[in-house]
Protein backbone atom coordinates (compact mmCIF):
# COMPACT_ATOMS: atom_id res chain seq x y z
CA UNK A 1 0.00 0.00 0.00
CA UNK A 2 1.25 3.67 -1.12
CA UNK A 3 2.03 5.98 1.64
CA UNK A 4 0.28 9.08 1.21
CA UNK A 5 1.97 12.72 0.23
CA UNK A 6 2.73 14.54 3.22
CA UNK A 7 3.71 18.64 1.51
CA UNK A 8 5.95 20.54 3.82
CA UNK A 9 5.76 24.59 3.20
CA UNK A 10 8.99 26.17 4.97
CA UNK A 11 8.68 29.92 6.25
CA UNK A 12 10.15 32.85 6.07
CA UNK A 13 13.49 32.92 5.58
CA UNK A 14 13.71 29.55 4.77
CA UNK A 15 14.21 26.62 1.94
CA UNK A 16 13.12 23.22 1.96
CA UNK A 17 16.51 22.02 3.19
CA UNK A 18 15.73 23.51 6.59
CA UNK A 19 12.54 21.21 6.95
CA UNK A 20 14.82 18.34 6.30
CA UNK A 21 15.26 17.05 10.33
CA UNK A 22 11.24 17.36 10.29
CA UNK A 23 11.07 15.66 7.31
CA UNK A 24 13.36 12.64 8.48
CA UNK A 25 10.83 12.31 11.18
CA UNK A 26 7.80 11.78 9.40
CA UNK A 27 9.31 9.71 5.89
CA UNK A 28 8.36 6.22 7.67
CA UNK A 29 4.45 6.86 7.32
CA UNK A 30 4.69 9.49 4.01
CA UNK A 31 5.84 10.67 0.80
CA UNK A 32 7.25 14.03 1.78
CA UNK A 33 7.44 16.53 -0.88
CA UNK A 34 8.17 20.16 -0.74
CA UNK A 35 9.33 22.79 -3.15
CA UNK A 36 11.18 26.42 -2.25
CA UNK A 37 8.80 29.79 -2.94
CA UNK A 38 9.92 31.95 -5.35
CA UNK A 39 12.52 33.96 -3.59
CA UNK A 40 13.79 30.85 -1.35
CA UNK A 41 16.45 28.61 -1.67
CA UNK A 42 18.56 30.12 -4.62
CA UNK A 43 15.25 31.20 -6.58
CA UNK A 44 15.30 34.60 -8.19
CA UNK A 45 14.36 37.65 -6.08
CA UNK A 46 11.36 39.98 -7.54
CA UNK A 47 8.92 41.66 -5.85
CA UNK A 48 6.36 40.33 -7.90
CA UNK A 49 6.58 36.97 -7.07
CA UNK A 50 7.48 37.62 -3.37
CA UNK A 51 4.06 37.76 -2.05
CA UNK A 52 2.06 35.86 0.14
CA UNK A 53 -0.90 35.73 -3.00
CA UNK A 54 1.74 34.39 -5.63
CA UNK A 55 2.97 31.89 -2.90
CA UNK A 56 -0.51 30.44 -2.71
CA UNK A 57 -0.77 30.22 -5.93
CA UNK A 58 2.73 28.10 -6.16
CA UNK A 59 1.10 25.70 -3.69
CA UNK A 60 -1.81 24.96 -6.27
CA UNK A 61 0.16 24.57 -9.39
CA UNK A 62 2.77 22.31 -7.26
CA UNK A 63 0.21 20.29 -6.00
CA UNK A 64 -2.03 20.23 -9.38
CA UNK A 65 1.47 18.66 -11.41
CA UNK A 66 1.82 16.39 -8.89
CA UNK A 67 -1.06 15.14 -7.32
CA UNK A 68 -4.41 13.55 -8.04
CA UNK A 69 -5.84 13.09 -4.69
CA UNK A 70 -6.50 16.02 -2.07
CA UNK A 71 -3.18 16.62 -0.12
CA UNK A 72 -1.98 16.34 3.75
CA UNK A 73 0.10 19.70 4.53
CA UNK A 74 2.51 21.05 6.97
CA UNK A 75 3.66 24.84 6.79
CA UNK A 76 5.70 26.35 8.88
CA UNK A 77 4.99 29.93 9.55
CA UNK A 78 4.66 32.17 6.41
CA UNK A 79 4.33 28.60 4.94
CA UNK A 80 0.88 28.02 7.14
CA UNK A 81 -0.45 31.14 6.23
CA UNK A 82 0.35 30.66 2.10
CA UNK A 83 -1.56 27.25 2.75
CA UNK A 84 -4.50 28.17 4.56
CA UNK A 85 -4.76 31.21 1.57
CA UNK A 86 -4.38 28.40 -1.05
CA UNK A 87 -7.12 26.42 0.67
CA UNK A 88 -9.45 29.30 0.89
CA UNK A 89 -8.83 29.41 -2.93
CA UNK A 90 -9.18 26.14 -3.75
CA UNK A 91 -10.05 23.74 -0.76
CA UNK A 92 -10.75 20.52 -3.13
CA UNK A 93 -6.51 20.39 -3.27
CA UNK A 94 -6.04 19.68 0.55
CA UNK A 95 -7.24 16.74 2.88
CA UNK A 96 -5.86 18.42 5.89
CA UNK A 97 -3.14 21.28 6.64
CA UNK A 98 -1.36 21.54 9.95
CA UNK A 99 0.63 25.13 10.66
CA UNK A 100 3.34 25.96 13.23
CA UNK A 101 4.17 29.61 14.42
CA UNK A 102 1.53 30.45 11.66
CA UNK A 103 0.24 34.00 12.56
CA UNK A 104 -3.09 35.07 11.30
CA UNK A 105 -3.57 38.37 13.34
CA UNK A 106 -1.53 40.74 10.90
CA UNK A 107 -1.78 44.86 11.51
CA UNK A 108 0.29 47.81 10.74
CA UNK A 109 1.43 47.39 13.85
CA UNK A 110 1.84 43.69 14.00
CA UNK A 111 4.12 44.08 10.90
CA UNK A 112 6.29 46.72 12.28
CA UNK A 113 7.16 44.46 15.14
CA UNK A 114 8.13 41.71 12.95
CA UNK A 115 10.23 43.55 10.79
CA UNK A 116 12.13 45.19 12.77
CA UNK A 117 14.79 43.24 12.77
CA UNK A 118 14.95 42.40 9.35
CA UNK A 119 17.65 44.88 8.55
CA UNK A 120 20.50 42.76 6.86
CA UNK A 121 23.16 45.57 7.90
CA UNK A 122 21.86 44.49 11.53
CA UNK A 123 21.90 40.78 10.75
CA UNK A 124 25.60 41.02 9.63
CA UNK A 125 26.59 42.88 13.01
CA UNK A 126 25.09 41.24 15.90
CA UNK A 127 24.45 37.66 14.44
CA UNK A 128 26.96 36.95 11.77
CA UNK A 129 26.50 33.20 12.04
CA UNK A 130 23.15 33.83 10.75
CA UNK A 131 23.98 35.83 8.19
CA UNK A 132 26.61 32.81 6.71
CA UNK A 133 23.17 30.77 7.01
CA UNK A 134 21.38 33.10 5.11
CA UNK A 135 23.88 33.97 2.37
CA UNK A 136 24.71 30.20 2.09
CA UNK A 137 20.65 28.97 2.25
CA UNK A 138 19.89 31.34 -0.51
CA UNK A 139 22.81 31.22 -2.69
CA UNK A 140 23.17 32.30 -5.53
CA UNK A 141 20.58 34.70 -4.82
CA UNK A 142 21.45 37.85 -3.11
CA UNK A 143 20.41 37.24 1.25
CA UNK A 144 20.09 40.53 1.57
CA UNK A 145 17.53 41.07 -0.94
CA UNK A 146 15.50 38.12 0.57
CA UNK A 147 15.50 39.96 4.13
CA UNK A 148 14.45 42.82 2.20
CA UNK A 149 11.79 41.27 0.08
CA UNK A 150 10.43 39.47 3.33
CA UNK A 151 10.06 42.65 5.21
CA UNK A 152 8.06 44.18 2.48
CA UNK A 153 5.13 40.94 2.14
CA UNK A 154 5.32 41.29 6.01
CA UNK A 155 4.30 44.93 5.76
CA UNK A 156 1.64 44.39 2.57
CA UNK A 157 0.61 41.56 5.01
CA UNK A 158 -0.22 44.06 8.16
CA UNK A 159 -1.62 46.77 5.20
CA UNK A 160 -4.20 44.44 4.10
CA UNK A 161 -4.33 40.77 5.20
CA UNK A 162 -5.00 38.42 2.45
CA UNK A 163 -6.89 36.62 4.72
CA UNK A 164 -9.95 37.87 6.82
CA UNK A 165 -11.87 36.48 9.85
CA UNK A 166 -14.56 35.83 6.77
CA UNK A 167 -12.38 34.15 4.66
CA UNK A 168 -10.77 32.18 7.38
CA UNK A 169 -14.26 31.20 8.32
CA UNK A 170 -15.01 30.02 4.70
CA UNK A 171 -11.93 27.41 4.89
CA UNK A 172 -13.79 24.09 5.15
CA UNK A 173 -10.79 21.90 5.49
CA UNK A 174 -9.38 20.69 8.37
CA UNK A 175 -6.99 22.39 10.00
CA UNK A 176 -4.46 21.65 12.47
CA UNK A 177 -3.02 25.32 14.32
CA UNK A 178 -0.25 24.54 16.59
CA UNK A 179 1.67 27.53 18.62
CA UNK A 180 4.28 27.54 20.69
CA UNK A 181 3.61 28.67 24.23
CA UNK A 182 7.08 30.64 24.16
CA UNK A 183 6.04 32.25 20.87
CA UNK A 184 4.30 35.43 21.77
CA UNK A 185 4.16 37.38 18.57
CA UNK A 186 1.89 34.10 17.43
CA UNK A 187 0.04 32.96 20.48
CA UNK A 188 -1.94 35.78 20.64
CA UNK A 189 -6.07 36.07 22.28
CA UNK A 190 -6.49 37.79 19.04
CA UNK A 191 -4.64 34.85 17.27
CA UNK A 192 -6.62 32.54 18.70
CA UNK A 193 -9.80 33.60 18.04
CA UNK A 194 -8.78 34.16 13.95
CA UNK A 195 -7.85 30.44 14.70
CA UNK A 196 -11.45 29.61 15.97
CA UNK A 197 -13.32 31.01 12.93
CA UNK A 198 -11.28 27.80 10.83
CA UNK A 199 -14.76 25.52 11.11
CA UNK A 200 -13.00 22.63 11.06
CA UNK A 201 -9.75 23.86 13.10
CA UNK A 202 -7.88 22.21 15.60
CA UNK A 203 -6.01 24.68 18.13
CA UNK A 204 -3.12 23.76 20.49
CA UNK A 205 -0.32 25.14 22.16
CA UNK A 206 2.96 23.32 22.30
CA UNK A 207 4.77 23.25 25.16
CA UNK A 208 8.57 25.04 25.68
CA UNK A 209 8.11 25.94 21.90
CA UNK A 210 9.17 29.43 20.83
CA UNK A 211 9.23 30.78 17.07
CA UNK A 212 12.56 28.73 15.57
CA UNK A 213 11.82 25.32 14.38
CA UNK A 214 14.92 24.14 14.89
CA UNK A 215 14.07 24.81 18.47
CA UNK A 216 11.27 23.17 18.69
CA UNK A 217 10.64 19.33 19.72
CA UNK A 218 10.96 17.92 16.74
CA UNK A 219 9.45 14.13 18.03
CA UNK A 220 7.05 16.03 19.41
CA UNK A 221 5.93 18.31 16.52
CA UNK A 222 5.84 14.89 13.33
CA UNK A 223 3.66 13.54 16.27
CA UNK A 224 0.85 15.74 16.09
CA UNK A 225 1.57 16.11 12.59
CA UNK A 226 1.27 12.64 11.86
CA UNK A 227 -1.73 11.76 13.96
CA UNK A 228 -3.69 15.05 12.32
CA UNK A 229 -2.76 14.07 8.67
CA UNK A 230 -3.07 10.25 9.22
CA UNK A 231 -6.77 11.16 10.45
CA UNK A 232 -7.87 13.36 7.27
Amino acid sequence: MSKPTLLLLHGALGSPATLQPLAERLAADFTIKSFAFAGHGGREVRPETFTLPHFAAEILAFLAANESEPARVFGYSMGGYAALLAAHQVPARFASITTLGTKLDWSPEAAAAETRLLDPEKIRAKVPAFAEQLRERHAPADWTAVVRATAALMQAAGAAPPLSAADLSGIAVPVQVLVGDADPTVGTEAGAALAARLPRSRYELLPATPHPLERADLTLLSEKIRAFALSA
